[in-house]
C-alpha cells in the first residue's frame, strides 16, 4: 500500500476520464482548441469503451435532406415522454452531421449508394435516421490513430491503466481526480484546469439471465465509475429512475439487432410469427410491449430471419458476426443454429443506467458543463436522451471545446478527499483473505433484480435500500492482493452507490412513466400534472441523497402530446423508505381484500494468426505501431520472405498511415499470400475515405484487377469505384469476371459512372445475385439521369428492367418491380404490376405493390386496396405505404382507414401514419 505523501502528480489544462467514445472526441477538440490534455483510461485507449466492443450503424443520423433536426427533437421527446431539455438533444441534432464528416476525414466509413450520397435507413417507422457503417469494427481503431498523430502526441498524453476514483473539487469548481495504477498500484493523483468525466454507461447494475458478472449488454468494464465520481464531487444527476432496458439475444450479451435485419426483411415476431410492437421509436414503451410478449402466452420473442434469401442472409451474417460483435457468430454456431434454419431467440437485458440509450444520467447543458463548475460529462455517462454514437461524439467536442479555456489549478490539493480515495482504493489489501469482489458482486446485483428491477413497488424497492445499507460494510470488508483485484473492488463500491440512486430516484417518482423503464405497480399512471418534471439527485451537505424536482423548460420545438410550462423547482429532499419490517398491521387479524383489476403503466482484423510465434520482426513492427514511422521504414516489412510479417506489416501501415499508403497497399493486392492479400484489401476498404486519389492508387487497383483473388479484384472496384478512380470501361470489363462478388461490384461501380448501356447489358447475368443488384442498379442510374419517359437514357433503363420483370426467379422479379417504384410506372407497366400482385412469390406481390406506388390513381389506388387483403403481412405493409403516395385522393384515404385495423402492428403503424 503507497503511502498518501508518494503520490504520482501530473498536470494538465484538461483531465478527459475515459479513452471511449466521448473522451477520445474531447482529448482531440481540446488539443485542437490549444490545451494540454492527460487522458486517463483504466484499460487501453487502443481498445476501450463500449465502441470497441463492435458498431454496425449510427442510429440517429439527421443528415441533409432525408431528415430535418426539429423532426429528430421532436421523436426523442415523443420517445422520453416529454421529459427532455431539448436544447441539448438539438445539439445532437443540428451537428450531427458535420460530425460524421469529421469521422469520415478521419477514416470512418459510413454506407454510400452508388453515387456517394449517404444510404440513410428508414428503420423506425417515422425519420430515416440509421446510417450504415460497413467497417464499424474498426472506429475504435481509426480514432486511435487520430491520437497518435505527431501533432496530436504532441498535446494530448495518454495514461493506459490508470483508474480515478474521483473527482477533486476546490472553491466549489473541479480541480483534478485521484486515482491509483491498475497494474502497479501506484496512487496518482491529477491537477487540472476542468476535467471531462466520459466513463460510458453503468453496466453492471442489474444481473444478467445468464448470471455471468461479465455477461452484460453494455461494455461491464462500464461499472458506473462516473456516475459515483459527479455524485460524490456535488454535481446533479437526473433521470436516475428511468433504466436502461433491452431486447438482446437470449444467453447472449449482444444485441439481437432488428435494426440491422430490419433493411434486410429481418423484424421481431412472437412464436406465431406475428409482428408486434406498436411502438413507433425504441422506448420504454417498446420494451413494455415486448417484455408482455415474452411473459405471456405467445412468448417467447424471435428475430425472424429464416424466411431471407441466401444473399441476404450472408450479407446479415457479415455485419452481425463481425462488425457489431465478433463472438456472435461463435456462438449460435456452439448452439447448432444457423439464420438460415433457425429464428434467433430474444430475451430482455438486465437493467442499467444510460444517458445514450435512455435518459440516466448526469445533468448537463448545451455545452456539456454540470452543475459543477469546470466538470463536464459526455457520452452515455451523460443525461442527453437517446444521443447514441454521434451524441457522444457530439458532446465531448462541445465539452472539449469549452474546457480548453482553462489553466491548471495552483493551489493545493484537498486533502481530505486525497485520504477518502486512498481508503476507498487500498482497504482491499488489509483484509486479503476478506470476501472475494465476486461473490460480494453478485450479492448486490442479485439484490438489485429482486428489488429493483421493473416492475417496481414502493416496498420493494425500500427493501433494497435496506439491502444496500447492509452491504456497504460487506463492501469495506472485501479482500485483494493485486492491483488489478483492488479496481475491481472499487468498481463494486460504484455500483453499490448507483444501485442506491436507482432505488431512491424510483421510490421518488411517484408515477408511472417510460413504459418499462420506471414501472410502478403501486402508482399504475402517468402523473404529468405534477410529474411533467426532472428528478434531479445530489449529495446533500449531510451526504445524503436529496431530490428536487424541476419542470421541463418549455420546448424549442413543438409536440402535441406535451405542454411543459416551466416555473419554480419542487425541492423534496431526502426520500425515505417505506416501513417493510413488518406486513400489514400487527395488532389485527389478516383480511381478505379483492384486488383490483391490473392497470398497465403505459396508459394508453484479420491478425498474425493466434499459433504464429512472436518474432523479433514482429516486435519491431509493433513498436513502429506505437511511435509512428513513415513508409520507407515499413517497405522491407511489406517484402518480408515471413507472411505473418507481412500482414503485420499491412496492419501497421494501416494504423499509422504515412504518405504512399494507399499505393503500398494496392501494390499488397498482388502478395503470393492469401492472407496478406485479404488484409491489404480490407485495409483498402477502412481508409478510403481518407486516401488520396492519386495516379499511382488507381495503376495499383487496375492492376489488380487482372489478379487470381477475387478478394483483391472486388475490393479494388470499391475503391475505385469510391474515390472516383474508375471508368466504364475499366468496370465493364469486370462484368466478365468468373466470381459473383466481383461482378457485384463492378455493377455498383457502372452505377457510379452512370452506364445505362452496360447495366443494361449486366440484366442477362446467369447470376440470380447479380441480377437482383442489376435491377436495383438501374433504379439507381435512372435516378440520376432523370426520370423523363420519353428521355432515351430513361428509356433503356426502362426497357432493361422490363426484361427482368419475365426473369424466371421471383426475387428478380420482385426487384425489378420495386425498381419502377422508383424510375416510374407508366400505365403499360402498372397494368403488370397489378397482374403481379397474384404471383405465388410473395416477394413479387410486395414488389408490384411499391411499383404502383409510382402509377396513376385511378389504376392504383383499387388495385393497392385489394392487396390490404393479401395472406403475406409485408404485402399488405407494401401496399400501405403505396398508398400513403396516393393519399391526397378520398379513395385511398379510406383504403389507409380500413388498415389500421390490420392485425400485423407493422401495417398499422404505418397506415395511422399516412392518415
Amino acid at each position: 500500500m503507497p503511502d498518501l505523501a508518494d503520490a504520482e502528480e501530473v498536470t494538465c489544462d484538461v483531465l478527459v476520464i475515459g479513452g471511449g467514445t466521448a473522451g477520445t472526441m474531447a482529448a482531440l477538440t481540446a488539443a485542437e482548441h490549444g490545451a494540454d490534455v492527460l487522458l486517463l483510461e483504466k484499460a487501453h485507449v487502443r481498445h476501450s469503451g463500449a465502441l470497441a466492443m463492435g458498431m454496425d450503424g449510427v442510429n440517429n443520423a439527421v443528415v441533409p435532406g432525408r431528415a430535418e433536426p426539429d423532426d429528430y427533437v421532436a421523436e426523442i421527446t415523443r420517445a422520453n415522454d416529454g421529459i427532455v431539455d431539448q436544447s441539448t438533444v438539438r445539439q445532437t441534432a443540428t451537428r450531427g452531421f458535420a460530425m460524421v464528416r469529421r469521422l469520415e476525414s478521419y477514416g470512418v466509413k459510413f454506407e454510400k449508394d452508388e453515387h456517394g450520397a449517404y444510404a440513410v435507413r428508414q428503420v423506425h417507422r417515422s425519420g430515416s435516421y440509421v446510417l450504415p457503417m460497413p467497417e464499424g469494427k474498426d472506429v475504435k481503431k481509426v480514432l486511435y490513430r487520430q491520437l497518435r498523430r505527431r501533432e496530436m502526441r504532441e498535446r494530448i498524453r495518454i495514461e493506459n491503466r490508470v483508474m480515478p476514483v474521483r473527482v477533486l473539487t476546490a472553491g466549489g469548481r473541479a480541480v483534478g481526480a485521484a486515482g491509483f495504477h491498475t497494474r502497479t498500484g501506484a496512487f496518482v493523483t491529477v491537477r487540472a484546469g476542468a476535467v471531462i468525466l466520459a466513463t460510458g454507461a453503468c453496466g453492471r447494475l442489474g444481473l444478467p439471465a445468464s448470471g455471468y458478472l461479465y455477461g452484460t449488454y453494455e461494455n461491464p468494464t462500464n461499472a458506473g465509475d462516473g456516475y459515483a465520481m459527479a455524485y460524490h464531487a456535488g454535481a446533479e444527476l437526473t433521470g436516475i429512475e428511468c433504466f436502461q432496458i433491452n431486447p438482446l439475444i437470449k444467453d447472449y450479451n449482444g444485441p439481437a439487432c432488428a435494426y440491422v435485419a430490419n433493411p434486410f426483411g429481418g423484424y421481431q415476431v412472437n412464436r406465431h410469427g406475428e409482428r408486434f410492437v406498436d411502438s413507433d421509436y425504441w422506448s420504454g414503451h417498446m420494451m413494455a410491449e415486448f417484455a408482455a410478449e415474452v411473459a405471456g402466452d405467445r412468448g417467447p420473442v424471435y428475430l425472424k430471419l429464416s424466411h431471407l434469401p441466401e444473399e441476404s442472409v450472408a450479407a446479415l451474417e457479415s455485419i452481425l458476426h463481425s462488425t457489431e460483435r465478433p463472438t456472435r457468430g461463435t456462438f449460435h454456431a456452439g448452439r447448432g443454429h444457423d439464420y438460415r434454419t433457425h429464428d434467433v431467440e430474444m430475451h430482455i437485458s438486465e437493467i442499467g443506467l444510460c444517458g445514450g440509450h435512455s435518459a440516466s444520467g448526469v445533468r448537463v447543458d448545451d455545452h456539456a458543463r454540470t452543475t459543477v463548475p469546470r466538470l463536464y460529462a459526455a457520452g452515455d455517462l451523460a443525461c442527453v436522451p437517446h444521443n447514441y454514437m454521434i451524441g457522444a461524439f457530439v458532446f465531448g467536442d462541445l465539452a472539449g471545446a469549452d474546457a480548453s479555456q482553462y489553466a491548471p489549478y495552483e493551489g493545493t490539493l484537498p486533502l481530505d478527499q486525497l485520504r477518502e480515495a486512498h481508503e476507498l482504493i487500498y482497504r482491499p489489501l488489509r483484509n486479503p483473505d476478506g470476501p472475494p469482489q465476486p461473490q460480494v458482486e453478485y450479492k448486490l446485483r442479485r439484490f438489485v433484480n429482486d428489488y429493483v428491477a421493473p416492475p417496481k413497488s414502493g416496498a420493494r424497492l425500500s427493501l433494497a435500500l435496506e439491502a444496500f445499507e447492509r452491504m456497504r460494510d460487506d463492501i469495506a470488508a472485501m479482500g485483494a492482493r493485486t492491483p488489478h483485484e483492488l479496481m475491481r473492488c472499487a468498481e463494486v463500491s460504484f455500483i453499490r452507490d448507483c444501485a442506491e440512486m436507482a432505488a431512491r430516484a424510483s421510490l421518488a417518482r411517484t408515477e408511472s412513466r417510460w413504459g418499462l423503464y420506471h414501472e410502478r405497480l403501486d402508482h399504475p399512471r402517468r402523473d404529468d400534472a405534477s410529474w411533467l418534471h426532472h428528478l434531479d439527485l445530489r449529495k446533500s451537505p449531510s451526504g445524503a441523497m436529496e431530490f428536487t424536482a424541476r419542470p421541463v423548460a418549455p420546448y424549442v420545438v413543438p409536440v402535441d402530446e406535451f405542454s411543459p410550462v416551466g416555473g419554480p423547482s419542487r425541492h423534496l429532499g431526502e426520500v425515505h423508505p417505506e416501513q417493510v419490517a413488518v406486513a400489514g398491521a400487527r395488532d389485527a387479524a389478516p383480511v381478505a381484500v379483492r384486488p383490483e383489476p391490473a392497470v398497465t403503466p403505459s396508459s394508453a482484423g484479420a491478425g498474425t494468426g493466434a499459433d504464429t510465434p512472436a518474432t523479433p520482426r514482429l516486435l519491431e513492427l509493433l513498436s513502429l505501431a506505437e511511435d509512428g514511422t513513415e513508409l520507407p521504414v515499413l517497405t522491407p516489412y511489406l517484402a518480408d520472405p515471413d507472411p505473418a510479417v507481412r500482414r503485420t506489416a499491412v496492419t501497421v501501415l494501416t494504423e499509422t498511415v504515412p504518405p504512399g499508403t494507399g499505393p503500398a497497399l494496392a501494390a499488397a493486392l498482388a502478395d503470393t499470400d492469401a492472407g496478406v492479400r485479404a488484409a491489404a484489401a480490407a485495409s483498402l476498404r477502412e481508409l478510403v475515405e481518407t486516401l488520396a486519389p492519386e495516379p499511382a492508387l488507381r495503376d495499383g487497383l487496375a492492376g489488380a484487377l487482372s489478379g487470381s483473388d477475387p478478394v483483391a479484384r472486388a475490393a479494388a472496384l470499391d475503391v475505385l469505384r469510391v474515390l472516383r478512380l474508375g471508368d466504364t470501361g475499366l468496370f465493364a470489363d469486370a462484368l466478365s469476371d468468373a466470381d459473383i462478388s466481383v461482378r457485384v461490384a463492378a455493377v455498383r461501380a457502372l452505377v457510379s459512372v452512370d452506364a445505362a448501356e452496360e447495366l443494361a447489358r449486366a440484366a442477362a447475368d446467369p447470376s440470380r445475385e447479380v441480377r437482383v443488384t442489376v435491377a436495383k442498379a438501374l433504379a439507381g442510374v435512372a435516378g440520376q439521369l432523370g426520370d423523363t419517359p420519353d428521355g432515351p437514357a430513361p428509356g433503356r433503363v426502362r426497357s432493361a428492367l422490363v426484361g427482368l420483370l419475365d426473369d424466371a426467379d421471383a426475387l428478380v422479379r420482385a426487384a425489378a418491380y420495386e425498381a419502377l417504384g422508383t424510375t416510374g410506372c407508366p400505365a403499360p407497366l402498372a397494368a403488370r404490376a397489378r397482374a403481379a400482385l397474384s404471383d405465388a412469390a410473395w416477394q413479387v406481390r410486395a414488389g408490384a405493390a411499391t411499383a404502383l406506388s409510382r402509377a396513376e390513381s385511378g389504376i392504383a389506388v383499387p388495385a393497392l386496396a385489394e392487396a390490404l387483403g393479401d395472406s403475406n403481412a409485408d404485402v399488405r405493409k407494401a401496399a400501405v405505404t403505396a398508398l400513403a403516395r396516393h393519399r391526397a385522393g378520398a379513395d385511398a384515404r379510406a383504403a389507409l382507414a380500413t388498415a389500421t385495423a390490420d392485425p400485423d402492428a407493422d401495417v398499422r403503424a404505418y397506415a395511422a401514419r399516412a392518415l
